[in-house]
């Protein structure tokens, strides 16, 4: 069953670009990564999913429920952290997570303070009084403490350092593992290959590809670096097929190879070549080569 279902979902605005004819679905107990530059219609998106925006044309479903009739439904069985969190300043953290408690109907102590010792959250500070990454910490803690069907979170790691975020993903694991469903909306590209199943990248307001992680690791063109005795000519790797020269930084010249490796080490023999450096591709690639190649095309 899809937790999610977009049909043809678009959202314009006076003399500016929303999200354009988004169809989408994303199934239950899927991590789903939600990839796009600042300012593609991420969080459009998110608001029109949660009806805090009305669509121009199109429609979501969530649950197979109507965002907009079916809105409190949906809320009791979701948890949400947005990308601009705001918070009651003046509440703990532990009045907050009561106050919502009381409202869904449901006791969620046990894991409230599960997920407060997990994160070390202090739960009776006020919440003005803590740092950015702690209230990022408050949010997270009652987007999970009722246990929710659908994870719909926008840049959730914001604030977090490294350590609190590893714990994030360890936690996104075990929620998928229960059978419950992630959206997760993102422009960290790093966060999102350690954890999501498939990915959807979005651009200028548009789905440029829906996809598994690995089968689009697998289109992205692996990277190569070469540091040399001394620079080689401009044109010294030019017309060879399947290498693209990227850019040089002094005797270092770094490569896009698509495919084999072969035509590259040959032409890279006739000069003395002090170290070389391969990575396999990962997300941040297939966006460097879709992106490339599209502003490249203008």
């Amino acid at each position: 069953m899809d937790v999610i279902r977009l049909h043809a979902l678009t959202k314009r605005y006076d003399g500016t670009r929303g999200v354009t004819g988004l169809d989408l679905a994303v199934a239950r107990g899927e991590i789903f990564g939600y990839l796009g530059p600042n300012g593609a219609g991420k969080t459009t998106t998110i608001r029109l999913l949660l009806d805090f925006l009305r669509p121009t044309s199109g429609r979501a479903e969530i649950f197979g429920l109507d965002p907009r009739r079916d809105a409190v439904a949906i809320r009791r069985r979701l948890g949400f952290v947005p990308g601009d969190v705001r918070l009651y300043e003046r509440l703990t953290a532990r009045e907050l997570t009561d106050f919502a408690a009381r409202v869904r109907g449901v006791d969620t102590h046990t894991e409230r303070d599960a997920l407060a010792r997990r994160f070390e959250l202090d739960l009776d500070r006020p919440i003005r009084e803590l740092s950015r990454g702690n209230k990022q910490k408050v949010a997270l803690v009652q987007a999970f403490a009722h246990r929710p069907e659908l994870l719909v979170l926008d840049e959730p790691t914001s604030g977090l350092d490294p350590l609190m975020q590893q714990e994030f993903l360890a936690l996104l694991r075990e929620t998928a593992d229960a059978g419950r469903t992630v959206f997760l909306s993102s422009h960290d590209l790093a966060e999102v290959q350690q954890i999501a199943e498939r990915v959807a990248v979005l651009r200028e307001g548009e789905l440029v590809l829906v996809d598994t992680v690995e089968r689009l690791r697998s289109r992205a063109l692996t990277r190569v670096e070469a540091t040399f005795a001394s620079a080689p000519p401009p044109s010294a790797f030019a017309g060879i097929r399947g290498v693209h020269e990227l850019e040089r930084h002094g005797n270092a010249v770094l490569f896009a190879l698509d495919g084999s490796a072969d035509a590259l080490v040959k032409a890279l023999a006739r000069f003395e070549v002090l170290t070389l450096d391969s990575r396999e591709a990962d997300l941040e690639d297939v966006f460097l080569t879709l992106y490339g190649r599209e502003h490249r095309a203008a």
